[in-house]
């Protein structure tokens, strides 16, 4: 299979684009996907049902009104269905699957990591990075933040710092702010798009985005390259985790597993043709080093221009 590059689609992917226009096509492979994940998570040892369960009899009603922000208006292109969840992001259902599906999904990454032991690699492949090009930031800000997974590894990463996570979805807000009174962590929640976050400028030495660009049509991640270089100082830096459309691994992809993959993942298109390196020129970064740091993922960092 080929995967679109620079402004150019394929064949093959209008092909999988019309068949994923058909309602019913899409329906089944949404949920055909979502069938495989939790079967393999349950498979090698996630308890994916039972925490889950646990996590439903919190007053889940009560937590939300600690972090929403009633009235954000939620962009288009938030307000539709994201990895097999009718309601995207909105909802608690995926709240609530969040951190069993990251320990699933990832679990395949590395090879000889260990099933269980993916997530956590793949975060240390990008702290790794970060250490090596990042001097030790004293405020950061996680932007997309999802249930604090990512804003939990940061802090741990440098204890001295203080940091912020920022995400659209209430409810992911919800999970990450219990999870932090259960870690007795001190981490500022934020409900707010990563375009328009309404901090001060010049507010953070890091931002970072772990695992979101993919979720994005480009016009957002051009406006959230400009948004996080405001609220950057003279001499921050934005680190980018996420998907390789480079990588052997997407490169070689069966079509039918990609087509699977794009019932799950509504801007893939968008993402794969993003000329990353040139948008955060664009947006007011010097030309980003960009590592392989996975066989599926890329670590990006930025530095602000001068």
């Amino acid at each position: 299979m080929v995967i679109a590059t620079k402004n150019t689609t394929p064949f093959s992917t209008r092909l999988i684009n019309g068949l994923l226009g058909i309602k019913p096509l899409y329906g089944i492979a949404k949920h055909q996907a979502r069938q495989m994940m939790v079967k393999r998570g349950e498979r090698i040892g996630v308890p994916w049902k039972k925490q889950v369960e646990e996590m439903k009899t919190v007053d889940w009603e009560s937590e939300i009104k600690k972090v929403e922000n009633p009235s954000l208006a939620y962009p288009d292109y938030y307000l539709t269905s994201f990895h097999a969840y009718e309601q995207g992001n909105l909802g608690w259902k995926p709240a609530l699957e969040l951190e069993v599906a990251a320990l699933t999904v990832h679990s395949t990454i590395f090879d000889q990591a260990g099933e269980l032991a993916g997530d956590s690699k793949l975060r240390a492949s990008y702290h790794n990075i970060l250490a090596s090009e990042i001097p030790e930031p004293q405020d950061i800000l996680d932007m997309a933040c999802g249930v604090g997974l990512s804003s939990f590894a940061l802090q741990e990463m440098y204890p001295q710092a203080k940091v912020t996570g920022l995400d659209l979805s209430p409810y992911f807000l919800s999970v990450a702010n219990y999870r932090s009174q259960q870690r007795q962590a001190n981490i500022n929640w934020v409900h707010a798009a990563a375009e328009s976050t309404g901090l001060p400028d010049a507010t953070f030495d890091l931002v970072s985005i772990y695992l979101t660009c993919h979720e994005l049509p480009q016009s957002a991640t051009r406006q959230i390259f400009t948004e996080a270089r405001r609220v950057l100082r003279q001499d921050g830096h934005l680190a980018i985790k996420c998907m390789n459309p480079e990588s052997e691994a997407y490169l070689k992809m069966p079509r039918y597993v990609f087509t699977l993959l794009k019932s799950t993942e509504p801007y893939l298109d968008d993402y794969f043709t993003l000329d990353i390196k040139q948008a955060l020129i664009e947006a007011g970064f010097q030309t980003p080093t960009i590592t392989p740091s996975s066989p599926r993922h890329r670590t990006v960092v930025a530095r602000v221009a001068d």
